[in-house]
């Protein structure tokens, strides 16, 4: 009789852990399905378009809506629970952190000056860059410098100075490496990346600056029809250095950025910010996706990817 209860109390017990874990492995083998809201930087957008068409190869039953209006929309709309994940292309700041901002990094880019193919100095200035001290003198004075006097010269030629009229990531990062923040550029203002460089190729004395995927061509690869990147002068020496010279196409300037050629600021990690972690395991999952499987579309789509390190604490991150 003793045998016989406990023989019942180990398959009472079986049963038990069996009905714990079926739901479990269920649940692990169940197709991904729902929809993912995303909002934020145009710096992100396109990349995020690419990673969400890969993924719903894979998860077909998974809808993402993905909206861009710059990195201030995004982390706004993230802490005001309105969408999943909001596309920041900047530091994520302190303030935001007390507000519940949970962030991971994703990719990364650059932003550049834009200006006119057409513009009467065109080839003096493509050869000899502009200094960083003389971007400042762009942005941040009432008054801008002539192109001649740019160059060392003396003449009237204006600098019709364009910036981005929405909070955004873009106009922070350039502000910062000018020492300053987006609300101290001068300027008239645009709204997005692609209003920004039209505004520019429109003006043949425009100067403004773009993420890298809005300053060159997503087929060609060159500078957007009608503008060229400006060369930064990097040992301001007067003079574009071959070392300095790498904005001839997008694979080039992506190259500069990875090798640490370009300065940093304006080179910068792009996030996913959420309030708090991920509330939807469709959402974790697709971050996992993009740290482990997605990195091997960013080169193509004209982004940098993550050192392994920072792939490995973001996956610790959202609880890999």
């Amino acid at each position: 009789m003793k045998k016989m209860l406990t023989l019942l109390a180990v398959l009472s017990l079986l049963g038990h852990f069996a009905a714990q874990t079926l739901p479990a492995q269920k649940e692990a083998g169940q197709k991904l399905q729902g929809t993912i809201t995303i909002s934020g930087a145009w710096a992100l957008y396109p990349m995020v378009v690419k990673w969400s068409e890969e993924f719903r190869k894979l998860n077909p039953d998974v809808r993402i809506d993905i909206s861009a209006g710059g990195a201030g929309k995004g982390i706004a709309d993230a802490l005001a629970d309105m969408v999943d994940i909001g596309m920041v292309s900047r530091e994520i700041h302190p303030v935001e952190i007390q507000k519940g901002a949970w962030f991971i990094p994703v990719t990364k880019d650059a932003v550049v000056p834009v200006i006119n193919q057409d513009n009467p100095l065109f080839k003096e200035i493509v050869k000899k860059g502009i200094k960083k001290t003389d971007f400042t003198r762009i942005w941040l004075n009432e008054e801008p410098p002539t192109w001649n006097e740019l160059l060392g010269g003396k003449g009237s030629v204006q600098v019709h100075v364009y910036t981005r009229s929405d909070s955004c990531g873009a106009a922070e990062t350039w502000a910062l490496f000018l020492g300053k923040k987006q609300e101290d550029l001068l300027g008239i203002g645009v709204f997005g990346d692609p209003g920004l460089n039209e505004a520019v190729r429109k003006d043949a004395l425009g100067i403004g600056f773009n993420n890298i995927n809005y300053a060159y061509d997503a087929t060609t690869l060159k500078p957007m029809s009608g503008t060229a990147i400006l060369p930064i002068d990097l040992n301001a020496n007067g003079r574009l250095d071959p070392e300095e010279n790498f904005y001839a196409n997008r694979d080039a300037i992506v190259s500069a950025i990875a090798d640490d050629k370009y300065p940093s600021p304006p080179a910068r990690d792009l996030y996913f910010v959420c309030k708090g972690q991920p509330k939807k395991q469709l959402v974790a999952a697709f971050m996992k996706w993009i740290l482990k499987e997605g990195q091997k579309f960013v080169p193509e789509a004209g982004y940098i990817g993550l050192t392994a390190g920072k792939i490995s604490q973001a996956l610790v991150k959202i609880g890999q």
